[in-house]
């Protein structure tokens, strides 16, 4: 064996040794959980299961069968899609929004604007959730009163139901788009401003340098924060765990918190494992589209 591969083999040996750690972590607390909860949702686990190993039976795929009969199953895929298509264009639209205006020439002001705008991010969700409660606050909300000014009576904002998964896409945005806005903002500070000044040369103005050289040269970056923010979506648990439990009348169950609560709360783990892998397939769709798009070529 020559020196030069008995090198290389040294090199990839040390390498490996290096990422042992990383590897047995990931393989611990992701694959085996995951290849647990697909194993999972192929038997009728539950509370007596717990008790003993010979309560528990293998189903196949009756959890599954169980998935597309299920009407409690429907509303929250239903929402949850509401949340997604709704929810989604408008967070990316404001962040996209936020980006542009921090990088318009606000040389004094743009770390405060900034700091502020990326604020609501690092808020932890019960205080966004007890201020954004007297928001809707049917009697005493901000909105509400906003809503009094211009003659329109008070709405009960958490507690209707065909308002109340719009007030929940609002307050995921308000608290959401800085983690986007930054990424942007990031993407618009890397394209080379030489591309704008031949835009210039050539005559183009705001809207066409806008069109032609801002978002061809963002492309990555949105398509990017496309996928992250759909899957994001489609977790949705916590803002309608806090704030609604899921009501009224269900108007706000999302997936993740039907799964949550057939695992943990009725002990249905079996059941709630089936959801977990019917969602971690859904997910995927948004993510090889984009990868598709990503991997396409411009087009000249």
């Amino acid at each position: 064996m020559s020196r030069v591969r008995r090198t290389t083999l040294a090199g990839g040996a040390v390498g490996w040794l290096f990422a042992a750690p990383a590897l047995t972590a990931i393989a611990v607390f992701f694959f085996l959980p995951v290849a647990a909860s697909i194993l999972l949702s192929f038997t009728d686990f539950d509370v007596y299961a717990v008790a003993s190993r010979s309560n528990l039976r293998v189903v196949g795929l009756g959890n599954y069968t169980r998935l597309a009969d299920d009407a409690l199953f429907r509303t929250a895929v239903r929402n949850t899609l509401y949340f997604v298509v709704v929810g989604a264009p408008l967070s990316i639209a404001v962040s996209f929004g936020a980006a542009l205006l921090l990088h318009a020439p606000l040389t004094r002001w743009k770390p405060a604007f900034r700091a502020a705008l990326f604020l609501p991010v690092v808020t932890t969700l019960v205080a966004v959730a007890v201020v954004w409660r007297y928001v809707f606050h049917p009697r005493s909300g901000l909105l509400n009163a906003l809503l009094a000014l211009l003659g329109v009576g008070p709405v009960d904002w958490l507690g209707d139901p065909r308002v109340a998964m719009p007030a929940i896409v609002l307050m995921t945005i308000w608290k959401n788009f800085g983690f986007n806005m930054v990424i942007l903002a990031a993407g618009l500070l890397s394209i080379p401003e030489r591309l704008y000044e031949a835009a210039r040369v050539d005559g183009a103005g705001v809207a066409a340098r806008f069109l032609h050289v801002t978002l061809p040269a963002l492309r990555p970056t949105l398509v990017f924060v496309t996928v992250m923010t759909l899957i994001g979506d489609l977790q949705l648990f916590a803002e309608p765990y806090v704030m609604t439990q899921g009501g009224p009348a269900h108007a706000t169950l999302s997936v993740v918190l039907l799964m949550y609560l057939e695992g943990f709360r009725w002990w249905n783990m079996g059941y709630a494992a089936a959801i977990a892998v019917a969602l971690f397939l859904a997910m995927l769709v948004p993510s090889l589209v984009a990868r598709a798009v990503g991997t396409r070529p411009e087009v000249a």
